[in-house]
Protein backbone atom coordinates (compact mmCIF):
# COMPACT_ATOMS: atom_id res chain seq x y z
CA UNK A 1 0.00 0.00 0.00
CA UNK A 2 1.25 3.11 -1.29
CA UNK A 3 1.44 5.85 1.83
CA UNK A 4 -0.13 9.24 1.65
CA UNK A 5 1.55 12.43 2.47
CA UNK A 6 0.02 15.24 3.93
CA UNK A 7 2.35 17.82 2.71
CA UNK A 8 1.56 20.79 0.92
CA UNK A 9 3.63 23.69 -0.45
CA UNK A 10 3.29 27.82 -0.25
CA UNK A 11 5.59 29.89 -2.71
CA UNK A 12 5.83 33.43 -1.38
CA UNK A 13 7.99 36.11 -3.34
CA UNK A 14 8.10 39.84 -3.66
CA UNK A 15 11.13 42.01 -5.42
CA UNK A 16 9.09 45.42 -5.16
CA UNK A 17 11.74 47.81 -3.96
CA UNK A 18 11.18 50.71 -1.57
CA UNK A 19 8.73 53.36 -3.16
CA UNK A 20 8.63 56.38 -1.22
CA UNK A 21 5.80 57.96 -3.38
CA UNK A 22 4.72 54.44 -4.66
CA UNK A 23 0.76 55.03 -3.26
CA UNK A 24 0.40 58.38 -3.33
CA UNK A 25 3.05 61.25 -5.32
CA UNK A 26 3.67 64.25 -3.54
CA UNK A 27 0.94 66.81 -3.27
CA UNK A 28 -0.27 69.59 -1.12
CA UNK A 29 -3.06 69.17 1.50
CA UNK A 30 -5.37 72.32 2.26
CA UNK A 31 -7.60 70.10 4.39
CA UNK A 32 -8.80 66.87 6.00
CA UNK A 33 -9.12 64.48 3.36
CA UNK A 34 -7.61 62.00 0.97
CA UNK A 35 -4.12 61.81 -0.94
CA UNK A 36 -4.58 60.98 -4.54
CA UNK A 37 -3.78 57.10 -4.57
CA UNK A 38 -2.50 57.43 -7.85
CA UNK A 39 1.71 56.08 -7.43
CA UNK A 40 3.38 54.07 -9.61
CA UNK A 41 1.92 51.32 -7.59
CA UNK A 42 -1.44 51.64 -7.94
CA UNK A 43 -3.81 50.79 -10.60
CA UNK A 44 -7.62 52.14 -10.98
CA UNK A 45 -7.41 54.02 -7.32
CA UNK A 46 -6.03 51.43 -5.16
CA UNK A 47 -2.59 49.65 -4.51
CA UNK A 48 -2.30 45.60 -4.71
CA UNK A 49 0.94 44.06 -3.39
CA UNK A 50 2.87 40.84 -3.92
CA UNK A 51 2.70 40.59 0.03
CA UNK A 52 1.84 42.51 2.82
CA UNK A 53 4.29 45.83 2.93
CA UNK A 54 4.82 48.55 5.37
CA UNK A 55 3.13 51.81 4.77
CA UNK A 56 4.89 55.06 4.60
CA UNK A 57 4.03 58.78 4.97
CA UNK A 58 7.09 61.57 3.63
CA UNK A 59 6.22 65.07 5.12
CA UNK A 60 7.82 67.83 3.52
CA UNK A 61 6.98 70.25 6.30
CA UNK A 62 5.47 70.08 9.75
CA UNK A 63 3.12 67.02 10.16
CA UNK A 64 3.77 65.72 13.72
CA UNK A 65 0.26 67.36 14.93
CA UNK A 66 -1.83 65.49 12.11
CA UNK A 67 -2.59 61.56 11.25
CA UNK A 68 -2.90 59.03 8.30
CA UNK A 69 -5.72 56.55 8.55
CA UNK A 70 -4.56 53.90 6.20
CA UNK A 71 -7.18 52.02 5.05
CA UNK A 72 -7.15 48.82 2.75
CA UNK A 73 -6.45 44.71 3.51
CA UNK A 74 -4.09 42.62 5.50
CA UNK A 75 -2.41 39.43 4.01
CA UNK A 76 -5.48 37.20 5.21
CA UNK A 77 -7.49 39.35 3.00
CA UNK A 78 -9.31 40.57 5.90
CA UNK A 79 -9.87 44.48 6.41
CA UNK A 80 -7.55 46.39 8.24
CA UNK A 81 -6.72 50.00 8.96
CA UNK A 82 -4.25 51.73 10.71
CA UNK A 83 -3.70 55.51 12.22
CA UNK A 84 0.15 56.75 11.43
CA UNK A 85 1.01 60.01 13.16
CA UNK A 86 2.73 62.34 10.63
CA UNK A 87 6.31 63.32 10.62
CA UNK A 88 8.29 66.29 11.16
CA UNK A 89 9.86 67.39 7.71
CA UNK A 90 10.50 63.61 7.20
CA UNK A 91 9.50 59.88 6.89
CA UNK A 92 6.49 58.18 9.42
CA UNK A 93 6.72 54.41 9.17
CA UNK A 94 3.45 52.24 10.08
CA UNK A 95 3.90 48.68 11.86
CA UNK A 96 0.44 46.56 9.93
CA UNK A 97 1.20 44.63 6.74
CA UNK A 98 -0.90 45.47 3.91
CA UNK A 99 -1.67 43.51 1.11
CA UNK A 100 -3.94 45.90 -0.76
CA UNK A 101 -4.55 49.85 -0.04
CA UNK A 102 -7.28 51.25 -1.41
CA UNK A 103 -7.59 55.38 0.98
CA UNK A 104 -5.46 56.93 3.22
CA UNK A 105 -7.36 59.94 4.88
CA UNK A 106 -5.56 62.69 6.57
CA UNK A 107 -6.60 64.93 9.67
CA UNK A 108 -5.95 68.40 8.87
CA UNK A 109 -3.98 70.51 6.35
CA UNK A 110 -0.80 69.46 5.62
CA UNK A 111 2.62 71.80 5.77
CA UNK A 112 3.94 71.19 2.58
CA UNK A 113 3.43 68.28 -0.02
CA UNK A 114 3.18 65.06 1.63
CA UNK A 115 3.55 61.57 -0.33
CA UNK A 116 2.69 57.73 0.60
CA UNK A 117 4.42 54.64 -0.24
CA UNK A 118 6.07 51.59 1.05
CA UNK A 119 9.35 50.64 2.85
CA UNK A 120 11.66 47.18 2.59
CA UNK A 121 9.97 45.43 4.85
CA UNK A 122 7.60 42.72 4.08
CA UNK A 123 5.59 39.74 4.88
CA UNK A 124 2.85 37.49 4.06
CA UNK A 125 0.47 33.90 4.71
CA UNK A 126 2.00 30.35 4.98
CA UNK A 127 -0.75 29.36 6.77
CA UNK A 128 -3.48 31.04 8.77
CA UNK A 129 -4.82 28.12 11.19
CA UNK A 130 -2.65 25.50 13.07
CA UNK A 131 0.53 23.90 11.13
CA UNK A 132 3.55 22.56 11.18
CA UNK A 133 6.63 23.93 9.23
CA UNK A 134 8.28 20.95 8.12
CA UNK A 135 10.98 22.51 5.67
CA UNK A 136 11.82 25.77 3.51
CA UNK A 137 13.63 26.51 0.23
CA UNK A 138 14.65 29.93 -0.06
CA UNK A 139 16.48 31.24 -3.04
CA UNK A 140 19.03 34.44 -2.05
CA UNK A 141 19.19 37.73 -3.28
CA UNK A 142 21.57 40.46 -3.70
CA UNK A 143 22.19 40.96 0.16
CA UNK A 144 21.97 39.01 3.32
CA UNK A 145 19.35 39.04 6.05
CA UNK A 146 17.18 36.60 7.74
CA UNK A 147 13.62 35.15 7.24
CA UNK A 148 10.94 34.86 9.95
CA UNK A 149 8.57 32.44 11.02
CA UNK A 150 6.02 34.18 13.00
CA UNK A 151 3.04 32.20 14.76
CA UNK A 152 -0.52 33.86 14.52
CA UNK A 153 0.89 37.16 12.81
CA UNK A 154 3.44 38.70 10.85
CA UNK A 155 4.31 40.45 13.89
CA UNK A 156 3.52 37.84 16.19
CA UNK A 157 5.76 35.60 17.99
CA UNK A 158 8.75 34.39 16.46
CA UNK A 159 9.50 30.80 16.47
CA UNK A 160 12.07 30.11 13.38
CA UNK A 161 14.74 32.29 11.82
CA UNK A 162 17.01 31.71 9.33
CA UNK A 163 19.43 33.43 7.45
CA UNK A 164 19.94 34.27 4.15
CA UNK A 165 23.43 35.23 1.73
CA UNK A 166 24.39 37.73 -0.54
CA UNK A 167 24.38 36.12 -3.58
CA UNK A 168 21.13 35.63 -5.93
CA UNK A 169 22.81 32.44 -7.06
CA UNK A 170 22.79 30.75 -3.94
CA UNK A 171 19.72 28.68 -2.62
CA UNK A 172 19.19 27.25 0.81
CA UNK A 173 16.99 23.92 1.81
CA UNK A 174 16.36 23.70 4.66
CA UNK A 175 14.55 20.48 6.57
CA UNK A 176 13.35 20.91 10.19
CA UNK A 177 13.50 17.85 12.08
CA UNK A 178 11.36 15.30 13.86
CA UNK A 179 7.64 16.72 13.60
CA UNK A 180 8.63 20.08 12.29
CA UNK A 181 7.78 23.32 13.99
CA UNK A 182 4.36 23.42 15.86
CA UNK A 183 2.68 26.66 14.42
CA UNK A 184 -0.84 26.66 17.00
CA UNK A 185 -2.05 29.93 15.50
CA UNK A 186 -0.62 30.09 11.86
CA UNK A 187 2.16 30.43 10.19
CA UNK A 188 3.55 33.73 8.56
CA UNK A 189 7.25 34.88 7.11
CA UNK A 190 8.66 38.26 7.59
CA UNK A 191 11.53 39.56 5.51
CA UNK A 192 13.25 42.01 3.49
CA UNK A 193 12.65 43.03 0.11
CA UNK A 194 16.37 42.32 -1.74
CA UNK A 195 17.57 40.08 1.06
CA UNK A 196 15.06 37.35 -0.48
CA UNK A 197 14.16 36.40 -3.81
CA UNK A 198 11.32 33.39 -3.03
CA UNK A 199 10.45 31.35 -0.10
CA UNK A 200 8.93 27.67 -0.49
CA UNK A 201 6.90 26.25 2.65
CA UNK A 202 6.49 22.60 3.23
CA UNK A 203 4.04 22.31 5.67
CA UNK A 204 1.47 19.81 7.11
Amino acid sequence: MVGKSDVRSKFISDTTALDADGISSAASLSGAGNLTIGGALADGGSVTLSSGRIVTILSAGDDSGITFTVTGTDVNGDAQTEVITGADTGTATGSSYFKTVTQIAASGAAAGNVSAGINNSAADVIFAGRIRLKGAYIVNDAAAGTVEFNDGSPTGTNLMKVGTVASATVTRDITVPDEGVLFPNGAYAKFEVGKMESLTSFIA
